[in-house]
């Protein structure tokens, strides 16, 4: 996957390029409501209810691959741990959401049900200010952005840099990972958050309120894909490339690396932070099993699958990835990590630069 997509990456900087992308969203979010909640249920082209929230995760899911696809189509560095960042986002919308459960829970108690039932009396302090949305949502960007910039100003100072800098990330992850699975953190051990009633107010179960927050989170992907593309467009995405492609070089005329993948890395994981902040009313849980590094490692996959460097193609390869999931988990799951596989070595192979470059080719063919 070192081959640099520069076809899709040419692709990027066409008014009509980024427009397709924009409309391509804002008319899924448009067309989709339309079809869960004025077509009528018997109807062969109404959309089910699950449906809905399957394909707000998958928006929420290329908003994850475009803050990959920033930090290393464009800077080239390899994040094996953004899985971490997504958690940490999703963890604090679910503080809020299980406060908002209130005495509705199994035990008919302030406290959250698994704080009930491991005998805890009070409410933890790091639990406070939770039941108020907007501090959840500050704290989803926050808590990824300063642990992420903590993480890179040490390791980016240190010159640690390729496979190394991916193994330290995973290393992150996977050690978030044991601590969030036990009970005396106070996050729920390893059931996680769960049983979730209302998001403001709102009752999660109605069909509105799945609507709406998906119409959010294909809002939310609108405006990620128009800041991304602002960056790589800007003065500061052509020294992120510079830095991509020779380090050294762009050191030895003036800039400071370190600065600049900093930047991209703390943003990268705030947008990380903000899709599983919108993932998780969707999906009703959020446990430690999504810091798995497998996880991170997959975000990568659908980066690579979609085509590195052209934000178009970590869209794509989110939905792609994604939708084979769904199916081939249904269908044929014990399969799924098998196809996955052939799916990455077939792309590694055959389209070092991804789906979107592979199409760019053939439409230069044409």
């Amino acid at each position: 996957m070192n081959a640099e997509p520069r076809v899709g990456l040419m692709a990027l900087h066409t008014r009509r390029g980024w427009l397709a992308v924009a409309s391509a969203v804002l008319v899924m979010g448009v067309l989709v409501p339309i079809l869960n909640l004025a077509v009528p249920a018997s109807s062969p082209i109404h959309l089910p209810d699950y449906l809905v929230a399957l394909l707000g995760k998958f928006l929420c899911y290329a908003i994850v691959a475009l803050a990959i696809d920033l930090i290393w189509g464009f800077t080239g560095i390899l994040s094996l741990g953004h899985g971490v960042f997504f958690a940490l986002g999703g963890y604090a919308m679910g503080m809020n959401l299980m406060l908002s459960i209130g005495a509705q829970g199994v035990y008919k108690s302030a406290l959250p049900d698994f704080m009930v039932f491991l005998d805890w009396k009070e409410l933890p302090w790091f639990w406070r200010g939770f039941d108020n949305l907007a501090v959840a949502l500050v704290v989803a960007l926050v808590v990824p952005g300063l642990l992420a910039f903590a993480f890179g100003y040490f390791a980016f100072r240190s010159r640690i840099r390729g496979v190394y800098f991916s193994i330290i990330t995973q290393a992150l992850t996977y050690a978030l990972m044991l601590l969030f699975f036990r009970n005396e953190t106070g996050f729920g051990g390893n059931n996680g958050l769960t049983d979730f009633k209302t998001i403001y107010g709102y009752d999660l179960h109605q069909p509105s309120t799945k609507v709406t927050l998906y119409v959010i989170s294909a809002l939310a992907l609108l405006l990620t894909y128009l800041l991304c593309r602002f960056i790589v467009t800007s003065k500061a995405g052509r020294v992120l490339r510079a830095i991509r492609d020779a380090e050294s070089r762009a050191m030895f005329v003036g800039f400071n690396p370190t600065s600049y993948k900093l930047f991209a890395w703390t943003l990268s994981a705030m947008l990380c932070g903000l899709a599983g902040a919108l993932y998780v009313p969707q999906v009703g849980i959020i446990n430690p099993s999504e810091m798995q590094p497998a996880n991170s490692i997959e975000m990568g996959i659908w980066v690579a699958v979609g085509g590195r460097a052209t934000l178009f193609g970590a869209i794509l390869g989110a939905f792609l990835v994604n939708g084979l999931r769904s199916f081939f988990t249904a269908a044929m799951p014990n399969a799924w990590l098998y196809i996955l596989g052939a799916l990455f070595i077939a792309v590694t192979l055959f389209f070092p630069d991804g789906i979107a470059g592979a199409l760019a080719r053939l439409k230069r063919k044409a």
